[in-house]
């Protein structure tokens, strides 16, 4: 096998992959949190949240849908502690869980419109 030109910069990068490589339990929770915000439907649900705090009935209308298959989602996301919730007399009001969530989505959008060699 020829000997690669970027051998030095390689094994630093590497030496640094092995260092800073998250454990597996981090590893383990981090798919789960992308598993979660992953379906279309969720993220729908998510994009609408990043509005601003919504009722039920009004994510409903803002993703469409069925408001027992969005109440479902809501639950993953909420157990996912994607976004939290709050009673408001008698309704429950959904926002997402913190800034970090509107950055991920924020981050993967501008990721859509970059344009990257393969």
């Amino acid at each position: 096998m020829k000997p690669c030109e970027h051998e030095k910069e390689h094994e630093l990068a590497k030496e640094l992959a092995v260092k800073n490589m998250p454990n597996e339990g981090a590893l383990s929770k981090l798919s789960e949190l992308f598993k979660a915000i992953s379906e279309p439907s969720r993220l729908k649900i998510l994009f609408a949240l990043r509005q601003g705090e919504m009722c039920v009935q009004h994510i409903v209308e803002s993703v469409g849908g069925k408001q027992s298959a969005v109440s479902h989602q809501l639950r993953i996301l909420k157990d996912s502690h994607v976004i939290k919730s709050r009673r408001d007399g008698q309704n429950i009001v959904y926002s997402l869980a913190d800034e970090h969530v509107i950055a991920v989505l924020e981050l993967a959008n501008i990721h859509l419109n970059c344009e990257v060699e393969v």
